[in-house]
């Protein structure tokens, strides 16, 4: 799908704004030590952003070290907002891993969308629903399991940058889809995709990185995954970042996968 027009980026700048949200803690009692370690290694980062900084996501200071990433983050931002307004129905959508909030603070306000952002780091999540108050965007600090939300379905369930965190992609993505109504879809986004063959010398490149942070465990929880890991599944490459278009274009260095039941 090509990057949205400039009339289209003018329509889109209608829903990047801010303007009641509830945060619901259905887990008291979660495991805190992989929180405990990713947020540690987000500050090391510079990933935690001042609640104005948080605002203006995923517009941010062109200086800021992070910059480049965040033009990447806009431009599948932009492009998945505009492949969802296209659909001119109302949506039920959830956000994997939603950290800090910034994108499923975008995609409610697509008319008529009612959001669910889901993630296992209380901090960003109580951050979230400080920032990003609206009335059809509820938060959620949880882990994603058959229990979290038992009897409800999903229109559109979205992993944007987080399907590195979870061991199976398969397993990860069977429970996604069991959440879905018959005609719903998972989008996987601003995630990589490696060639088997490549899988180890990325995990080696993530410890080595892991280890310059001085958080070699983290290398633990952080999962390099195969496209071949997708066979079996009803799936869509909507943007392959190794095709001679994509390189040509300079579209990013992520996959954008859509999954249906």
């Amino acid at each position: 799908m090509e990057i949205p027009s400039a009339r289209n980026i003018r329509i889109l700048n209608i829903v990047f704004e801010y303007n009641h949200c509830d945060m619901i803690n259905k887990a008291p009692a979660i495991n805190t030590d992989f929180e405990d370690l990713y947020l540690e290694v987000r500050r090391q980062e510079k990933r935690v952003y001042t609640d104005e900084q948080l605002r203006m996501l995923p517009d941010i200071d062109p200086l800021n070290i992070h910059a480049a990433e965040w033009k990447i983050r806009k431009r599948s931002c932009m492009r998945l907002l505009l492949y969802l307004f296209k659909k001119h129905k109302s949506l039920r959508i959830l956000e994997v891993g939603c950290g800090n909030g910034w994108l499923s603070s975008k995609l409610a306000n697509i008319p008529g969308s009612l959001v669910t952002g889901l993630d296992i780091n209380q901090v960003e999540i109580n951050q979230a629903c400080r920032v990003f108050d609206k009335e059809n965007l509820d938060f959620v600090y949880d882990t994603f399991n058959e229990d979290t939300f038992q009897d409800e379905k999903f229109d559109i369930i979205v992993f944007a940058a987080s399907v590195q965190y979870f061991p199976s992609v398969k397993d990860i993505l069977e429970q996604a889809l069991s959440q879905l109504n018959p005609d719903g879809e998972v989008h996987i986004m601003d995630t990589h995709f490696y060639k088997p063959e490549e899988i180890n010398k990325a995990h080696a490149r993530t410890l080595n990185y892991y280890n310059s942070l001085g958080y070699p465990q983290m290398a633990d929880n952080y999962f390099h995954h195969s496209i071949d890991e997708l066979a079996g599944l009803k799936h869509h490459i909507l943007l392959n970042p190794d095709s001679i278009l994509s390189m040509m274009s300079k579209k990013g260095p992520f996959h954008w996968i859509t999954v249906n039941p």
